[in-house]
């Protein structure tokens, strides 16, 4: 799943190539798993609106719309959004219709479009004449006459939309202070790698960055984070900004499906001194790194450097 470094680095991609343009129409797909939101309600809130940024709200892209909302414009009959096989409406099918028709008497002058790419989510700017990859779900045309596609082969990615002010919880680890971040893990009985990835404390962080935070800080992963010391949460602190920026500086790190706005793969996997690298050498003193599983996730550790 793609973390903070990689989404960072799709956001700043789009925002270069699509900030400014305007959502001219949209189709989505038949399936329901990708959608958050009601397609209907993506799609009128999509429809009509320039495209002032996009950025990265811990693992989500969110794209920060303005101007008229297209469904005081347009009937929601015509809005583009694929049936099922039959055409038949369900209950929730006309609920979804009702939400839509609201917008019709309001002209909404702001919205967000948030994106979580989830395990193979990707997002894709390209000519209208590109083929269409299968598991492409989601469809924007562009004034530029680009298009922008929600390709997501195993549908755990989500999309949704929202009035203003997303807020996925969690701080920004790129911005949270020392003192704040101590205060988030101390007392906590809860091993410090489950603490890290709790995205209600600090949002953002995945597996990679933090095997690869809590090796430079030298604590072990199942470490309890009430019996980390003031200092060494300092420490760490200071490891996961430093692990975040290098990362974002280098594309991220590829692994299996990850490729930035571009189509390019990043190079920090090449930098991991822990992450993957069960059985090889510390870079820093030569012992097998070690993999342990915590809450069912991979954690991955030198047991020389880290106490």
């Amino acid at each position: 799943m793609p973390e903070l470094p990689e989404v960072e680095t799709i956001a700043r991609g789009l925002d270069t190539r699509v900030a400014g343009d305007t959502v001219e129409s949209v189709w989505i797909g038949s399936r329901k798993q990708p959608l958050k939101s009601p397609a209907v309600i993506i799609a009128a809130t999509l429809e009509g609106k320039r495209i002032v940024r996009v950025h990265r709200a811990g693992k989500h892209i969110v794209f920060d719309l303005e101007g008229e909302s297209r469904g005081s414009q347009t009937p929601v009959s015509q809005t583009r959004v694929s049936q099922t096989k039959k055409g038949k409406r369900k209950r929730e099918d006309r609920r979804q219709a009702r939400q839509a028709a609201s917008l019709q008497t309001s002209d909404v002058q702001t919205a967000q479009w948030i994106v979580h790419l989830g395990m193979t989510g990707r997002l894709v700017v390209c000519d209208p004449a590109a083929e269409i990859a299968k598991h492409t779900h989601l469809i924007a045309k562009l004034a530029s006459g680009r298009e922008l596609r929600f390709i997501d082969p195993r549908m755990f990615g989500k999309l949704s939309v929202h009035a203003g002010g997303f807020d996925p919880g969690g701080v920004e680890p790129l911005e949270v202070s020392e003192e704040r971040f101590v205060a988030l893990f101390r007392g906590r009985k809860t091993p410090i790698k489950s603490a890290l990835l709790n995205q209600k404390l600090l949002r953002g962080v995945g597996n990679i960055y933090a095997d690869e935070s809590l090796f430079r800080a030298g604590i072990r992963p199942r470490r309890r984070a009430a019996a980390i010391t003031r200092q060494h949460l300092g420490k760490l602190h200071r490891a996961v900004r430093e692990v975040l920026r290098e990362a974002i500086a280098l594309g991220g790190s590829s692994i299996s499906d990850y490729v930035d706005a571009d189509g390019e793969e990043g190079f920090f996997q090449l930098q991991h001194r822990v992450y993957g690298r069960e059985g090889e050498p510390c870079p820093v003193c030569g012992t097998a790194i070690r993999r342990v599983v915590l809450a069912g996730r991979s954690s991955h550790y030198c047991a020389k450097c880290q106490k």
